[in-house]
């Protein structure tokens, strides 16, 4: 049985810098793909950022040039670096992998103005 495990949430203000991380445990299946999705109070759950085995990246429009996502495939990771934070951005941001479907517990990352 595959789990996530998420870290590096938190309080930060507004234009600061937070990196996620995400570990999965267990045996994931190859070619997967991992990312993070967020959901903010009253809000529905909404794709940020994903990433292919291969290293392919695809990002939410809300983030592009700010939100960078990265892998270790060796460690079974993935990384959600994230630079020149909003309020908007606050939300608990939780972590998936597609293959199986996995969804880690999820993170709090409250931006403050």
């Amino acid at each position: 049985q595959v789990q996530l495990v998420e870290s590096g949430g938190g309080l930060v203000q507004a234009g600061g810098s937070l990196r996620l991380s995400c570990a999965a445990s267990g045996r994931p299946f190859s070619n997967n793909i991992m990312g993070w999705h967020r959901q903010a109070p009253g809000q529905q759950r909404e794709m940020v950022a994903r990433i292919t085995s291969r290293g392919s990246t695809d990002y939410a429009d809300s983030v592009k040039g700010r939100f960078t996502i990265s892998r270790d495939n060796a460690k079974n990771a993935v990384y959600l670096q994230m630079n020149s934070l909003k309020p908007g951005d606050t939300g608990v941001y939780y972590c998936y992998l597609n293959s199986p479907l996995t969804w880690g517990q999820g993170t709090q990352v409250t931006v403050s103005s």
